[in-house]
């Protein structure tokens, strides 16, 4: 199957350039925000509402967003729960308005051209028991698609060809009751692309799947729908396997906020969190205690031997032209090293470091 198609009527994308676009010039953007805001009326007590009854207290979800998705990218969205991830999901499906700002979806605005952001936009909603499960997959499929507005031969047409996207031609006519966690998931996507789409919506979509079956629905949305469909993809996720496999930048919210953006490998580098571990035969080498000393390398942790071989990890700052002068130096003094490699830091220790910088610099400010 081809490519998926734009609507004839798309408009151009505009091409943005802030510190939350990928880099280059010329980059079109499926996504962009700009200084979106939205907050929520605060649930009172009867006590609260007759003793102030004029108060109007609201919640901030989101707050001042500005970001930017380039064409064809696999960005991801990480943060505690209680983020923003879904409010932000919701608004970009044109279900929530945003109090402030602007978010346009293939060049259109979320709130005066919802209909157009809706023809190129696809939220996939990870709960199964959104299909119909007494139905086929085939028949799921063509009541989607009648719903979406085609007729006649055009039904069978697109039906058959996102069922051999997904890879579910051969149980086509089989219940969705009797279909797999994996399957169903596979049959969630391929619903949502049926309207040929542009930019999906992704919201922990192997939270319900066994390890095996997660990293296989990995690989079809890496290869089949980022990689041959073209899609755009957002995915919401807590999972350090769909960021390190699928997502090209990461950006991470908490309480509303956009506190980064960028590849993991980048946000740890501006933490000054860069790890490498240190294979030798001489852990306990005068040169190591040396580094530390001088302030060159972070504290020394010993992580055990393989096959005779002792593990040092060490923190450094100044990227791999540092890590070199550091190898450097240990050959010359005469440590025997095996492997020196980089240490990548466990995405919950990343996103932690980076909410509590966040946190730190809100009361500083």
């Amino acid at each position: 199957m081809s490519g998926i198609a734009a609507p004839d009527d798309a408009p151009v994308s505009a091409a943005v350039s802030d510190a939350s676009s990928p880099a280059g010039e010329g980059v079109r953007h499926a996504v962009v925000l700009d200084g979106i805001s939205k907050s929520f009326p605060v649930r009172r007590t009867w006590g609260e509402m007759v003793r102030h009854p004029t108060l109007k207290p609201r919640a901030p979800v989101l707050q001042n967003i500005n970001l930017a998705v380039a064409e064809g990218e696999f960005f991801g969205l990480l943060g505690p729960n209680g983020a923003g991830k879904t409010t932000l999901f919701k608004m970009l499906a044109t279900l929530v308005l945003p109090d402030a700002g602007t978010a346009t979806v293939g060049g259109y605005d979320v709130v005066s051209e919802s209909q157009k952001v809706r023809s190129v936009l696809a939220p996939v909603i990870a709960d199964e028991r959104s299909l119909y499960w007494r139905l086929t997959a085939h028949d799921n499929l063509e009541l989607f698609a009648k719903l979406q507005g085609m007729h006649g031969s055009a039904v069978h047409t697109r039906v058959q060809e996102v069922l051999d996207v997904v890879g579910l031609s051969d149980t086509a006519e089989k219940i969705v009751a009797a279909f797999s966690s994996g399957m169903k998931q596979r049959l969630l996507i391929a619903r949502a692309l049926v309207a040929q789409p542009r930019v999906l919506l992704l919201d922990e979509p192997t939270r319900s799947l066994d390890p095996i079956s997660a990293r296989g629905f990995r690989a079809f949305l890496r290869e089949e729908i980022s990689g041959r469909q073209g899609c755009t993809v957002l995915l919401a996720t807590h999972s350090a396997d769909e960021v390190l496999e699928l997502c090209t930048r990461v950006a991470v919210l908490d309480h509303g906020r956009l506190l980064a953006t960028g590849t993991t490998t980048s946000l740890a580098r501006d933490l000054g969190e860069e790890r490498y571990a240190l294979f030798t035969r001489d852990a306990n080498h005068p040169a190591l205690a040396t580094l530390v000393q001088r302030g060159v390398v972070g504290a020394l942790a010993m992580r055990g031997s393989e096959d005779g071989w002792e593990r040092v990890d060490m923190e450094l700052a100044g990227g791999m032209e540092h890590a070199s002068q550091v190898v450097e130096t240990l050959v010359e003094q005469g440590v025997v090293i095996a492997r020196f490699e980089r240490v990548p830091l466990p995405l919950a220790d990343l996103i932690d470091r980076i909410v509590r910088r966040g946190a730190e610099g809100a009361c500083n400010g």
